[in-house]
């Protein structure tokens, strides 16, 4: 059988994509590596009888255009959006804490700071504003600001309108804050010693990057793009994993006609001077396809999968200098009771980041190849959420471990060391929340380098290259590639290392690419549609 688009990986890209390419009329086929869908968001067993968020436990922006598109709802995709946001633990037993509502986070500075307190609606308001026109970039295709055509004029004048909604003083904002550090942005604004370290982890977090560092207040302002408005480090997870999500998005491709193929391996993309003709899978079977979709990382895809005499050797060079560097290790814990916090405070991200010095050492270690001993953490407990992923009494624990380098110095990962984090991790924490050691009766951990090899993320690289300022819009993956087609006629790249750098969003938008060469208008605007 021919299909009309084989998409490669089964992670929330892939599957996003699967969907909403059947439902534009395609003749769609996913392939997966693994046993289980959803990737790096996947939900797996981490001890018997027992699940959590195997690596990530959040899921980034989801485009509303998506959700109508796929005929999804909240509910459908199981989706939660914690409240509190996140609780930051200090020393002595201390927290703070930040709400969806900024009046209640206002009401919790007050014991930590008035001025702070008086300051944070503003400031809510102003990362809302700024991440607004990110939105507004993200939901088209990444802009080509070398383009002549009349098309991408157009689109330049509607990034220009909106650049201009913002007024002569936002338009300043935007181009001073996008380059500034995360410490001198926040500096400018808040006091507070531990506030300041916990709202610097949104600038940091999946990044080789430390406070101090020129546009981590870029990574800031786009981690809250599609965040209720006034709301800081608010992020979305999905009760029973995010492995549901990946049910959710496999069922309505399959729904619509998609056929999902698990535990197979795609060896080799072959392809022509005409372009692409199919896949051939671990054990030489060939598989035919007019269009193939790559959700792997840009590296992976380009050499590993295509011959390299179709890669033009700029490119191919280009393509080897993206920055990927595996920013996190994953500590997955069972515990046999809640920490010693307030059951509501449970519910949201508790993390361990009590001031921006302690962030920037933390840092420090790992640039030279090592790992802190007060390492940045931020921890979930989804069984606050959906009790069914433990059995009773027990729950779960998602730890991200940050600053836990690919490549260690004089060093290689092994079993020992793998140890050493999972240890430092239940330490780290047992400083902050007396007892909770003893609660800790399995762990299973993560390494850059595991995330790599299970999961086929470059160098452990979460988001499949590093999102700085040189790495986003027309430079995601690399000049030239932005608009996800490739040299190669019929190759496309999608998934979170291409532009925006979400796995939903990027999906959208490389189907908006797709959808570009089909013939018919049904096709055109239903494609369309679904990636507004």
């Amino acid at each position: 059988m021919t299909y009309d688009v084989i998409v490669i990986g089964g992670g929330l890209a892939g599957l996003t994509s699967a969907a909403l390419l059947t439902t534009s009329g395609r003749r769609v086929l996913l392939l997966e590596r693994r046993d289980v869908l959803g990737g790096l968001h996947s939900t797996d067993e981490i001890a018997p009888g027992v699940r959590g968020d195997a690596v990530e436990h959040d899921i980034g922006w989801i485009p509303p255009s998506v959700m109508k598109a796929l005929e999804l709802d909240e509910r459908a995709l199981a989706l939660v959006r914690p409240d509190p946001s996140a609780v930051s633990l200090l020393p002595g037993g201390e927290t703070l804490t930040l709400w969806s509502d900024p009046a209640r986070t206002s009401s919790e500075l007050q014991r930590h700071s008035p001025n702070d307190a008086r300051a944070w609606r503003g400031f809510g308001e102003r990362v809302s504003r700024l991440a607004g026109f990110l939105q507004a970039m993200y939901d088209g295709p990444a802009p080509e600001p070398l383009a002549s055509g009349t098309g991408e004029l157009l689109s330049m004048l509607g990034l220009g309108r909106k650049a201009r909604s913002l007024g002569r003083d936002g338009i300043i904002d935007l181009l001073r804050t996008l380059p500034m550090s995360v410490a001198d942005v926040l500096d400018e604004t808040f006091e507070n010693g531990a506030l300041k370290g916990l709202i610097a982890t949104s600038g940091l977090t999946r990044l080789v990057q430390g406070p101090k560092s020129g546009a981590t207040a870029f990574l800031l302002v786009h981690n809250h793009v599609g965040a209720p408005a006034g709301a800081i480090r608010s992020r979305l997870i999905a009760r029973g994993g995010l492995g549901a999500i990946a049910r959710a998005l496999a069922d309505s491709a399959r729904a619509a006609g998609a056929e999902i193929r698990t535990e197979v391996t795609v060896s080799r993309i072959t392809a022509s001077e005409e372009g692409v003709s199919g896949v051939v899978l671990e054990g030489g079977d060939e598989i035919s396809a007019r269009t193939i979709l790559s959700t792997l990382d840009p590296r992976r895809t380009l050499y590993d999968l295509i011959d390299p005499t179709f890669i033009d050797p700029e490119l191919s060079h280009a393509i080897g200098t993206v920055k990927y560097r595996g920013a996190c290790a994953k500590v997955n814990l069972v515990l046999d009771g809640l920490p010693s916090l307030p059951e509501e405070l449970l519910r949201g991200a508790l993390v361990v980041a009590p001031s921006m010095s302690y962030l920037e050492r933390a840092y420090d270690a790992a640039k030279y190849g090592g790992i802190s001993e007060r390492p940045y953490l931020e921890a979930r407990i989804p069984t606050m959420h959906d009790a069914s992923l433990a059995p009773a009494g027990r729950h779960v624990m998602s730890v991200l471990v940050q600053w836990v380098p690919y490549r260690l110095r004089g060093a290689a990962w092994d079993s020992a060391r793998r140890e050493a984090v999972g240890s430092l991790v239940i330490d780290t924490l047992g400083e902050m929340l007396p007892g909770f050691a003893e609660r800790v009766v399995a762990k299973q951990v993560l390494t850059p380098k595991d995330i790599e090899d299970r999961y086929g993320a470059t160098e452990g690289s979460l988001t499949h290259g590093e999102l700085t300022l040189d790495q986003i819009l027309f430079m995601r993956p690399v000049p030239g590639l932005s608009r996800h087609a490739t040299p190669i006629s019929g190759l496309y790249l999608g998934g979170p290392g291409t532009h925006p750098g979400s796995s939903i969003a990027s999906a959208a938008r490389v189907v908006a690419a797709i959808g570009g060469s089909k013939t018919t208008s049904r096709v055109r605007a239903r494609a369309a549609a679904g990636a507004e």
